[in-house]
């Protein structure tokens, strides 16, 4: 497993090692917390002497994201290398089917691949949990109609970006629960931290009918599609920190 220089995720540098955790459990262990059984990170010696210091190899984690993303036997021509990461994103939505441009810049379409999971789940969310949505993003809409809020989250995430970081913030944690079995752990309003408590359900069953649907997509997009979802919520926290 090796490294291949990657402009979209060398921003992995300038996480935290506390950021970089969650990625890090859904890259090496399943829901019941055990190890799974293809992943090479934590046979690295950079894992063993640095662990949980996850900032010192990050450019390893970025190596085990590419290289689940590859074809095992392309990746052994390639000397240990995956592929880049943009491939790894398009692959995941194309499994899911989200509507995107494939040129268009990586930090987009992650929006998209977000968005798709959050407007899915949104078939199982009461009316209650859509005004949640609503009130915490801050939304223009007084209509709690399903298709009324995807506009209004649409229209908020063009104006400004803390709107894309709380939608990055609310599907990351649901989708990290419903595959190791807990959410992010980062300091949020009480507010943001209650609508992230009241989605993980709604979303978490959108996930677990997505599973139930793409069993035959291999076991490999059960950790690309996860890891994506956590890349984009770092890439989409630090430039809000930023």
């Amino acid at each position: 497993m090796a490294y291949r220089e990657d402009s979209d995720l060398a921003f992995l540098k300038d996480c935290s090692s506390e950021d970089l955790d969650t990625l890090v459990q859904i890259l090496t262990k399943d829901k019941d917390g055990n190890e799974r059984l293809t992943e090479e990170l934590t046979t690295s010696e950079r894992f063993k002497q640095h662990n949980p210091d996850h900032r010192v190899y990050w450019d390893t984690i970025a190596a085990e994201i590419q290289c689940y993303g590859a074809n095992t036997f392309a990746t052994i021509l390639r000397g240990g290398e995956g592929v880049l990461y943009k491939e790894v994103l398009i692959n995941a939505c194309n499994k899911m089917k989200v509507n995107f441009n494939k040129n268009a810049s990586v930090e987009i379409i992650e929006m998209n691949l977000l968005m798709k999971i959050l407007t899915d789940s949104m078939e199982k969310m009461t009316p209650e949990e859509l005004q949640t949505l609503v009130e915490e993003l801050d939304l223009k809409t007084t209509n709690f109609t399903k298709q009324a809020v995807i506009a209004a989250i649409q229209a908020g995430i063009k104006v400004g970006g803390f709107a894309a970081y709380k939608v990055a913030v609310i599907v990351a944690n649901a989708v990290a629960k419903a595959v190791i079995g807990r959410g992010l752990s980062l300091a949020v309003g009480a507010g943001l931290t209650r609508s992230m408590a009241i989605l993980a359900g709604p979303i978490g069953w959108a996930i677990t009918a997505l599973w139930t649907l793409l069993d035959i997509a291999g076991p490999a997009f059960r950790i690309t599609m996860p890891c994506v979802v956590q890349v984009a919520f770092l890439r989409a926290k630090l430039k809000y920190k930023g």
